[in-house]
């Protein structure tokens, strides 16, 4: 039973005692997950953080490496290249004092993938709780919109985690609502599919990420933290929702990567959506597709071949007001 005073999203979580929170499609999608992670840990939960990894992870020595495609990447972990926001979250814990490993899976495909999961799950000595995290909200795409964002990182992750049965509580939790509009994501079509999954029992409301928490604090420090260690490269995505975080709105410029873009930074950005994750990988139309799927590549021809076998799109809509 759900209450008004508590959002359904801790309510689910409040007896688990180990949870993985983990970046649903790589690169920065782990930042996502960090305020969730300290509010959980400030709860009492002993809480560890996961991304799929877009970095040179094969470069690694062999001591970086707890299991098969599951790297360990802490403070001071070498790698080749300066794109690397596992370790530049993993300094910004250690300067807070905080346990500072960050575990990175190879991009692979679901098997693989789900390999990995349960391997460090049995590193970790069992988890009571799995959530996945995503910068923006492509991840709540069924498949049948006219646009799907990047897909294939999400949905690797989503269908490797929903085959893990043996964890109790595997849930998404979703921030950037509009940031996906760059990549061709109508968002009234995202609040269609949170409809529809409520009506299934799947949402789990939505709620924001105030600045003058500790957890909006830190999130603020961390990011900013980030677009330092990765200045040619900064996160688009957490530039955006940070921006909104602290209260900015309309087109609001901090980096030149958007340069000929116009954002629009507005309150929806710094709001968590929440759903079950079971139910999420029920409602997405081509998930069966790539369950057998060992490389990348094969998610993306999989996801392809499904767009092309449709009758027809769900087409965009503008907001009625």
């Amino acid at each position: 039973m759900f209450s008004l005073c508590e959002p359904p999203f801790f309510t689910r979580l409040r007896e688990a005692r180990r949870i993985l929170v983990a970046g649903a499609g790589g690169g920065f999608d782990v930042y996502a997950g960090l305020p969730l992670a300290l509010a959980l840990r400030s709860a009492g939960a002993e809480v560890h953080l996961a991304s799929l990894s877009f970095s040179d992870l094969y470069g690694l020595d062999l001591d970086s490496w707890v299991a098969q495609d599951v790297a360990a990447v802490r403070p001071d972990t070498p790698l080749r290249g300066d794109y690397f926001p596992e370790r530049s979250l993993a300094r910004w814990l250690r300067s807070r004092e905080l346990p500072d490993t960050v575990y990175a899976f190879p991009l692979t495909g679901v098997q693989p993938l789900r390999a990995a999961y349960r391997a460090l799950l049995e590193h970790l000595g069992g988890v009571d709780a799995v959530v996945l995290v995503d910068g923006g909200t492509d991840i709540l795409m069924q498949g049948d919109e006219h646009g799907l964002g990047t897909p294939e990182e999400d949905m690797a992750g989503l269908a490797a985690v929903a085959g893990l049965d043996e964890v109790p509580h595997r849930l998404v939790a979703c921030v950037g609502f509009g940031v996906d509009a760059y990549h061709g994501v109508n968002h009234s079509l995202v609040l269609e599919n949170l409809a529809r999954l409520d009506r299934a029992g799947g949402y789990l409301g939505a709620f924001s990420l105030p600045r003058e928490s500790p957890e909006g604090a830190a999130y603020l420090d961390a990011v900013a933290h980030a677009q330092d260690c990765h200045a040619s490269r900064p996160s688009i995505v957490h530039g955006s929702v940070a921006a909104a975080v602290r209260g900015e709105f309309g087109d609001v410029r901090f980096t030149e990567r958007t340069r000929g873009c116009e954002l629009f930074v507005n309150p929806l950005m710094g709001l968590y959506f929440c759903v079950d994750l079971p139910a999420l990988a029920r409602a997405n139309l081509y998930l069966d597709r790539l369950e057998h799927t060992v490389l990348m590549r094969q998610i993306s021809t999989a996801i392809s071949d499904f767009r092309e076998e449709l009758p027809r799109q769900r087409p965009p809509r503008a907001f009625p007001h």
